[in-house]
């Protein structure tokens, strides 16, 4: 590397980057109705939450209990597609599931 040839070249040189920070999470949750099974709820979590079938299950007990679960916590673009995906399967099975998202 050349030495620097002016003084503006010197703090091009030593100019620091700021840190890139890491882009916020969203937790998507599962809100409690009394129409969609608790078999419906599992599949969704297994199938567009990706979740293990005992994970899944507790999940939807507490959903069941509570009224409302967290199914994951993703970045915005992640959490949005998966609200897309679980509301049309809910849809298109004729369910009223309620799934939003929620700052983490």
């Amino acid at each position: 590397m050349t030495p620097p040839q002016n003084e503006r070249d010197e703090e091009l040189a030593t100019a620091v980057r700021p840190e890139a920070k890491e882009p916020p999470l969203y937790k998507v949750l599962l809100n409690n109705d009394d129409f969609t099974t608790m078999e419906f709820v599992v599949l969704i979590l297994e199938q567009v939450f990706n979740r293990s079938s005992d994970d899944a299950m507790r999940i939807m007990l507490l959903v069941h209990t509570t009224g409302m679960g967290v199914a994951g916590t993703y970045t915005w673009e992640v959490a949005e597609m998966k609200v897309a995906r679980t509301t049309a399967l809910a849809r298109a099975n004729e369910y009223p599931l309620l799934c939003t998202i929620e700052v983490a």
